[in-house]
């Protein structure tokens, strides 16, 4: 069953930080029999591995053996080896940390441009600091007061991201990011215009560099995000749209378009942008309609449909954090699976 009539064949590279141990791998093909690398870099930290099998698939896991210890498997579920790309594919596994990410406490920084601090939370994944050899695309989401705890959330209501990032990690489904959770001040005055100008211009002049500054992400803008919902999804329009150069992609979840806003005016009169865009809404009611004009802007202006965006609409979705967070594992496949990223050129 799934067997091709030709072998198949993928390079893996393993990367861990070690000095005094050897990296070796096991598969479902004999999990209980190791494969031993065919090269290792010079630093010690980098080790390939010539792979086959008849199925386009192969489960394996790294095992970490020390000279005199047993050999410990990479914590985590099997990771999944897709053997119908030719280019070598890349894992930063982890021994130690646990299964799931960490979340920062409340960050809180300075703005000189908006005169008051800025609060944040920051998601690391699992092995974050562990194997700290990678580095991640990040994730810029707005009210992030309602993204990690119910007793933050309004209503008692969470998007429960850091559940949807775990699940779409075992299911082998999405790269690992970095999620940038950034609290509102006046959601009102800063989500909409002409307060959402300053708010982008305080969020990329100075969340985003003392971010990238502390935390091991991917800084162009193919490898960052902008996300929200409601008002919070006219703001990441807003940014990706007035600054390309920063958000590559811009997920935009029941969006409050037109409404003190000029957003779709924008797009109908000025240069299409590079940046790509996820829209969606519920129906009925939940933006539906604005949520569609814009979209059908997108198209006369030459955004192509499912290339340069992709439009959904969800029947009989509420306007609330719960549904956002059913609906979320969709923007997160677009911006983090792997194919969208191998696409990106960057090895998965």
């Amino acid at each position: 069953m799934y067997e091709t009539t030709t072998r198949l064949h993928r390079q893996l590279r393993v990367r861990y930080p070690i000095s005094d141990a050897q990296i070796l791998l096991r598969t479902e093909l004999d999990w209980d029999r190791d494969i031993e690398p065919t090269h290792v870099s010079d630093s010690g930290e980098t080790f390939t591995f010539e792979l086959e099998a008849r199925r386009p698939f192969l489960y394996f896991k790294p095992v970490l053996k020390a000279p005199h210890g047993a050999a410990r498997w990479a914590r985590g579920a099997n990771r999944l080896l897709v053997m119908t790309s030719a280019t070598p594919a890349v894992v930063y596994p982890y021994f130690d940390a646990p299964e799931t990410g960490s979340l920062s406490a409340v960050l809180t920084l300075d703005s000189a441009i908006l005169g008051r601090q800025h609060r944040a939370r920051v998601y690391r994944p699992p092995g974050y600091d562990e194997n700290t050899l990678r580095h991640y695309p990040a994730i810029y989401m707005h009210d992030g007061k309602n993204l990690f705890f119910p007793d933050e959330a309004f209503l008692g209501r969470e998007w429960k991201v850091d559940e949807a990032l775990t699940l779409l990690d075992t299911m082998n489904a999405i790269d690992h990011a970095v999620v940038i959770g950034v609290h509102a001040g006046d959601r009102l005055a800063e989500y909409t215009k002409p307060g959402y100008e300053t708010f982008a211009r305080a969020i990329i002049e100075e969340v985003k560099p003392a971010i990238d500054a502390g935390v091991r992400t991917l800084t162009s803008p193919r490898e960052t995000v902008v996300l929200g919902s409601s008002l919070g999804g006219v703001l990441s329009f807003y940014m990706a749209w007035q600054y390309p150069e920063v958000f590559g992609l811009a997920a935009c979840m029941s969006s409050t378009f037109s409404h003190r806003n000029d957003l779709i005016d924008r797009v109908l009169t000025e240069p299409p942008r590079k940046t790509k865009f996820y829209l969606d809404s519920g129906w009925p009611g939940d933006n539906f309609e604005v949520t569609l004009a814009m979209a059908m802007a997108l198209a006369q202006r030459g955004y192509r449909p499912r290339h340069d965006f992709l439009h959904l609409t969800f029947p009989l979705d509420v306007h609330d954090e719960q549904a956002w967070g059913r609906r979320l594992h969709l923007p997160l496949q677009i911006a983090l699976g792997k194919v969208s990223t191998a696409a990106r050129g960057r090895p998965v």
